[in-house]
């Protein structure tokens, strides 16, 4: 990997997988969106543009804010292409990471992750982009130009403190639903310390399972989620109703645990990839 500033930001060439398109658009966040040629988005309260050029990926950022915080986001100091060829000898799971093989599984906040995929509980990619979206416009604070946006600016997402204390008929222009409830129950326990996400990232699986599934509306496969894309724990293996005909259908017998140390990511090609073929799983 190569890092050089250019035209006010940083271009990042050399890697061998990474696409935007890949990565930012494949149900493991909900912050981004297409802006022209680019991505726009915010992880935390750091807004950022990126795109792909024939260089390389070009990211709106200092290289003190890369090096510090976008480097790890998108998980850029990873093999991807050696783990993505570990997977080849198995044709299911071949067939499943030649489809995207650019996707890389991005290192977010614990908070945003657990947050977001309690709004994401029986719901679609666009409906809970805009749910996050409210969320982030009428609880957090400024943090950024957004030209995209109808009164130009960017949003941080809000701390657990900005939603303790507040009821659902507060959360009611969000249009979150039933899950509004859930929400407001993660932010009480987070901000009160009755749940500590930093302890239960470092605790063994099963335990740190338990633990998130403490928080009201939190089952299995949330936390899966919390544990994978907000805690950066590569063996966890969300299982949604897409991953448990994917498994029945391509991968009879198998369990998460066949799928190695780092099976989040073959589960993040295998999701993926079945959301855009459902023939394949549909039963």
């Amino acid at each position: 990997m190569q890092v050089t500033d250019k035209a006010g930001g940083v271009l990042v060439g050399g890697l061998a997988l990474f696409s935007l398109e890949d990565t930012l658009d494949c149900g493991q966040c909900f912050r981004f969106r297409r802006d022209g040629d680019g991505w726009r988005g915010v992880a935390g309260n750091r807004p950022l543009f990126l795109e792909e050029t024939g260089e390389g990926v070009w990211l709106s950022c200092s290289r003190a804010d890369f090096e510090e915080f976008w480097r790890g986001y998108f998980d850029l100091d990873r093999d991807y292409a050696a783990l993505r060829d570990s997977y080849l000898a198995v044709p299911a799971l071949r067939e499943c990471a030649q489809y995207a093989p650019g996707i890389r599984i991005l290192r977010q906040d614990a908070w945003e992750a657990l947050a977001s995929f309690i709004l994401s509980q029986n719901n679609n990619v666009k409906r809970i982009q805009g749910i996050v979206d409210r969320l982030c416009r009428q609880f957090g604070a400024p943090c950024g130009d957004d030209p995209s946006a109808p009164d130009g600016l960017a949003y941080a997402f809000p701390a657990p403190e900005a939603l303790a204390g507040r009821s659902e008929a507060d959360l009611a222009p969000l249009r979150a639903g039933w899950r509004a409830g859930y929400l407001l129950d993660a932010a009480e326990k987070a901000a009160s310390g009755e749940i500590d996400l930093q302890a239960i990232a470092a605790m063994p699986l099963p335990q740190a399972r338990a633990q998130l599934q403490k928080i009201r509306g939190v089952g299995p496969k949330v936390a899966e989620c919390v544990l994978l894309y907000g805690m950066a724990r590569m063996e966890a293996f969300p299982l949604d109703v897409w991953m448990k005909r994917a498994m029945k259908e391509l991968f009879p017998g198998c369990t998460p645990e066949d799928f190695g140390e780092c099976a989040g990511i073959a589960q993040q090609y295998i999701f993926h990839y079945c959301r855009r073929h459902p023939d394949r799983v549909r039963k």
